[in-house]
């Protein structure tokens, strides 16, 4: 059983990376999962669990993921992350990752608050975005998918948690892809968004839900969930009463094109609407193992004498830069 809050978006997320990683028939002993701190590090630990897993310190975990890459780049690498995780503390680890096009798929899964500290607002929290006590947020929003975009990042994608069917070919793409796949999933918190003026949460509505009395006391909530048609757009009402747009990119959208995703991205946020689906993907981009000339051998497996040659060796190496 989850130990997160009944009706959380994360645990749908849970099972698409269940069903993806079934669909593709990865054996769990081939998948490496890590995470950092916060209520999406608890993620990984709710699929396979027979896999490799390392919960890092808060925003540390792609530091943990390029050493775990740099030493066995044949395993398939899952990191799970949250808007805090990623965009305050990690935001400088999570900007080398991309430079790096460290082979993995990073899923961010962004509510705009810090759940597993009572509610105060992420680094991707909208502006005027109202806190549980009232107060708004005066700073503007980092957007993941524009930062990956910015640096010369080689997959983007956006998605909702309640949106199985896109969700789960979009981790699929992500696991497939050569380089850092990073899909922002939209994850609604359901205990510390529950008020009037959230713009990324459910709140307990009036007519099926009684106010919590205790703070930890969460009751069950019915999970939203989201099915509409490529190039539309559908308005998702909360349990507040709110409402978010998603629109879903159209078949002659151009994923390769990066000034393009930038300024469908950039349009989407001005028209108050949330883009979702593979916003941009670079397959001729090499990914951190080829950059760097890693033998095909994992350096995990190599014997000692491969991985220390020795005194002579070192010194003939170091006369070279002399």
């Amino acid at each position: 059983m989850s130990t997160l809050c009944a009706g959380c978006g994360h645990d749908s997320v849970t099972g698409a990376l269940v069903q993806a990683a079934f669909e593709l028939d990865i054996p769990p002993h081939r998948m490496a999962k890590l995470s950092g701190i916060g209520c999406s590090s608890k993620t990984p630990a709710y699929f396979l669990r027979q896999s490799h897993g390392f919960n890092s310190v808060h925003g540390r975990m792609p530091s943990v993921a390029t050493g775990a890459n740099a030493a066995n780049g044949s395993l398939s690498y899952v990191g799970v992350s949250g808007d805090g995780d990623t965009l305050s503390i990690g935001m400088g680890q999570f900007t080398h990752a991309v430079r790096r096009n460290l082979n993995m798929l990073y899923i961010i899964e962004n509510n705009g608050v810090y759940g597993l500290t009572k509610g105060q607002f992420s680094a991707s929290a909208d502006l005027g975005s109202k806190a549980k006590k009232g107060d708004a947020n005066q700073q503007p929003p980092i957007d993941p998918c524009q930062v990956v975009l910015a640096l010369g990042g080689s997959f983007a994608a956006r998605s909702f948690s309640g949106d199985k069917q896109q969700l789960v070919p979009l981790i699929k793409a992500g696991l497939a892809h050569r380089g850092f796949a990073v899909i922002d999933v939209i994850s609604p918190c359901v205990t510390f968004n529950d008020h009037e003026g959230s713009t990324k949460s459910y709140k307990f509505t009036r007519d099926h839900y009684h106010p919590a009395i205790h703070a930890d006391y969460v009751p069950p909530s019915q999970e939203i969930l989201a099915e509409y048609d490529e190039g539309s757009a559908m308005p998702v009402e909360l349990h507040d009463g709110s409402k978010i747009v998603l629109r879903k990119i159209d078949e002659y959208y151009d994923p390769t094109d990066r000034s393009a995703a930038l300024t469908q991205i950039q349009q989407a946020q001005t028209d108050g609407e949330i883009i979702t689906g593979l916003l941009y993907i670079d397959e001729s981009k090499p990914e951190m193992q080829e950059i760097n000339r890693m033998p095909s051998v994992p350096l995990a497996t190599m014997s000692y004498e491969k991985l220390c040659p020795g005194n002579d060796k070192l010194q003939a190496l170091q006369d070279r830069f002399r």
